[in-house]
């Protein structure tokens, strides 16, 4: 499974933007799916998740709220809606797959074992 997110780009506070990422591969449906972020100088931080049917998401305490993570499993596809952006959460934005257990609800980037490239999220006050 190959990932490619896409959808960055810049946006002033209060604005929004959608990021998709594709995945190549059959074994996409059965993947659970995250996004993480990174901002200059900053660890990777985890953003959300969503189960391989969709049906569980989970979201960091920052975004909750603001963001939606959802997948189109027809198009292998996931999306990450960004609502209400601060300007704090200008960062790279990775999606990535995990294709294993987690013992901790797949909030760790550690529980991921492929990566897309980044996407420049950057929010202008």
């Amino acid at each position: 499974v190959q990932l490619q997110a896409s959808g960055g780009g810049v946006v002033q506070a209060g604005g929004s933007l959608r990021l998709s990422c594709a995945a190549s591969g059959r074994t996409f449906s059965r993947l659970v799916m995250g996004w993480f972020r990174q901002a200059p100088g900053k660890e990777r931080e985890f953003v959300a998740r969503i189960s391989w049917s969709g049906g569980t998401t989970l979201y960091a305490d920052s975004v909750k709220g603001r963001f939606t993570i959802s997948r189109d499993n027809s198009k292998n596809t996931v999306y990450l809606q960004m609502n209400t952006l601060k300007p704090e959460d200008t960062a790279a934005y990775f999606c990535a797959a995990s294709q294993g257990p987690s013992g901790d609800g797949w909030r760790s980037e550690y529980d991921y074992d492929i990566w897309g490239q980044g996407t420049l999220v950057t929010v202008s006050s």
